[in-house]
Parts: structure tokens; sequence; C-alpha cells
């Protein structure tokens, strides 16, 4: 299988999602768009991982490879590719589909609970999530489920953390794949976002438990398991 992934900026990188791929033995390529790389030939890949950023996905003046880069997933979406969408990516996806993304009431910056949702029940794609998890967060948007979307979580802070659409697109809100290093070039890249605010947590209080990492890094795996055993199934 060919993984490819979109990188906004460069401390957001695919983070637990590399080991996996390498693993399963996944050739893993990138389009750095802040370095301006090129995209690749649809033909030329299986999945398609979109990460988060701190640019808003209405940015188009100041980053005009967003348009590009909405053009090429809504193809990816009709080609059927698997399709990831981590935060940014995730309201880029939510933005293909037809639904409005905007500022959340709250920003969400730190480990806070989700909630499965009933909607998750439409769907298989969903058993990767349990009832609740503390999830990691960074975000100050979110995003309208896209209709033919199911719903699949929330927190007290954000009504839609994440959606699946057509069993092979899954857009989440929240963070999975961060690693204790990837949330310190977070941090380091992003500090003025910590600011006094109700669903906002000190750097320290990030870091301060290393468990929080491997048990999020373990449900990205399982929604990864799920995501191949549907690319494999396309292909049988």
């Amino acid at each position: 299988m060919r993984l490819h992934y979109f990188q906004h900026v460069s401390f957001e990188g695919l983070g637990s999602i590399d080991p996996w791929a390498k693993e399963m033995g996944y050739e893993i390529t990138s389009t750095r768009l802040f370095a301006k790389d090129k995209f690749p030939d649809l033909d030329d890949i299986d999945w398609l991982v979109i990460m988060g950023g701190p640019m808003g996905i209405y940015d188009e003046d100041k980053y005009p490879w967003l348009l590009s880069e909405k053009n090429y997933i809504e193809k990816a979406v009709v080609q059927e590719k698997i399709i990831l969408g981590i935060c940014l990516g995730a309201q880029l996806i939510a933005d293909v589909l037809g639904a409005k993304i905007y500022p959340n009431k709250h920003k969400e910056i730190g480990w806070f609970p989700i909630q499965k949702t009933r909607e998750t029940a439409q769907t298989r794609l969903a058993d990767f999530l349990p009832a609740q998890i503390d999830a990691f967060h960074w975000h100050g948007d979110t995003f309208d489920i896209p209709e033919g979307a199911i719903h699949i979580a929330k927190s007290k802070a954000c009504e839609n953390q994440g959606f699946i659409y057509d069993d092979h697109v899954v857009a989440i809100q929240f963070h999975l794949e961060t690693t204790e290093q990837s949330a310190k070039g977070l941090i380091d890249n992003c500090q003025d976002d910590i600011k006094e605010g109700p669903f906002i947590q000190s750097s320290v209080e990030i870091l301060s438990d290393k468990k929080r990492f491997v048990r999020i890094n373990l449900l990205m795996s399982k929604l990864l398991d799920h995501l191949s055993y549907v690319s494999s199934s396309s292909f049988l």
C-alpha cells in the first residue's frame, strides 16, 4: 500500500502513524505544502492522510496552495481513496463535502475527554472509539457535520469532534497521533495559543503524563487497522 500525507507546517508530521505504516510495510510519501512540494498523481497513492496546522481553511490569500489542496481532496473522495483528516485536515474534508467551518465557542488545547456518539452504530469503522477517552486537542475552529456523514464524537467544548463518510473517509478534530515529541513541537511553535481559558491547559500539564500519549497512539493504531482492512477489501 502507498500512504501519502499532506504536511502543512514543519512541526506537525505523522506522529505515531509513521511507525504503524512502516511496520505494515507501506510506502510513505509526502507533500510538504509549506515547502511548495508538488501533489502526486492520484493513481500513485492508496491512502491520503491530511495533517493539522495553525492556518484556517479559508486563508487562501495567505496560503494559496489551500485551493489546490481542497481540489485534490475532492478528487480523492470521488476516487474512493482511504482518507484520514486530523484537525485542520478534518476541517478541509468537511469543507470539501459542503459543510461550514467556523470559530468554536472555546479554544480547546490539551487533554479533554471526548464521548462516542450513538450514531457510531451506523459504521463499523467507529469501533476504534471507546465510550469515552481523554484525547489531545489543539484547535480553535470547528465544523458542521457534512450531509451523508456520520457524527462519531463530541466533547464538552466542541459538539462536532469527528465524522465518517462512506466508510472510507475519517475526519477527527482531536488528535490520536500526537506523541510526546510532537506535542513539544506544538508547544514550542504555538506557545501564543496557550492563554487563559476553560479548555486550555498549560504546557506543563500537557506533558505531565506520558501514558496519555501511549493510550491515544494505541487508539490511532486501532483506527488505522480498521482502515487497512477496508483498503485491503477494496482490492479483493
